[in-house]
């Protein structure tokens, strides 16, 4: 049985909102970011949720309210201007990023209720290798030791969501140190690999961090793993049915 199909019998339950998951391997993020929009606006009243899963080639995201100060010297990589809420982060290889594309209106759930979701689904996730997780009050997202392992940034547009939340799993951290992450001055970033017990995988490949996320957000947000769709890792383009 591959990992895929274990991840979707694991969190499969008779009463739970079908999920359709997408593994997109290593995209370019203008690119992505493009698809998100037009996925959100194109789809219809009945179409299912969609959770897509993702490395990005190394980049700056900036959020609306994003200050320029906050880049402190970014040298090659580039920047870019996004809609999401939040100040600026990096994503690079090594990093997972989830971007839930969800009717919330739908579900019934709330912005604030949707990032407390996010929030355990990672704080689970650690728990189960043994990690304590934690929230800090008005910066979104988990923490480990005071050290950020996730991040969270959200869009909705007319009660639909796109953008999402970011882990950084095994990875280069030292982009993180050419801005102020999430807009705070000297905010220590740190990874799950660091933090993975003795006879524990160090260096988990992002299959398994795809599943282990897909799992706790599953739970979390009470969705059944309807299908799992993965793109070839170096398709020129995502070709989204």
């Amino acid at each position: 049985m591959t990992q895929n199909k274990a991840m979707t019998q694991a969190v499969t339950g008779n009463s739970r909102q079908p999920l359709l998951i997408r593994h997109l391997g290593r995209q370019p993020y203008q690119r992505v970011w493009d698809q998100m929009r037009e996925f959100t606006d194109a789809r219809s009243p009945d179409q299912t949720d969609e959770l897509w899963l993702v490395e990005h080639d190394p980049v700056f995201t900036q959020g609306l309210a994003g200050k320029p100060e906050h880049v402190l010297n970014p040298g090659s990589i580039p920047i870019v201007q996004t809609d999401r809420g939040g100040q600026v982060t990096y994503h690079g290889p090594g990093q997972l990023v989830a971007y839930p594309l969800l009717d919330i209106d739908r579900r019934g759930l709330g912005v604030r209720c949707l990032v407390d979701r996010l929030e355990q689904a990672v704080i689970d996730l650690l728990t189960d290798r043994g990690i304590e997780g934690q929230r800090q009050d008005g910066a979104p997202g988990v923490y480990i030791n005071g050290a950020k392992v996730a991040s969270i940034g959200l869009k909705v547009r007319r009660g639909r969501t796109f953008h999402g939340l970011s882990m950084n799993v095994c990875m280069d951290l030292s982009p993180f140190s050419f801005i102020n992450p999430c807009g705070f001055v000297d905010l220590e970033v740190t990874q799950l690999a660091d933090h993975l017990k003795v006879g524990q995988n160090k260096s988990p490949s992002m299959i398994d961090a795809e599943n282990w996320l897909c799992t706790s957000i599953c739970q979390c947000l009470d969705y059944d793993a309807k299908k799992v769709k993965s793109f070839n890792r170096l398709a020129p383009e995502l070709a989204l049915p």
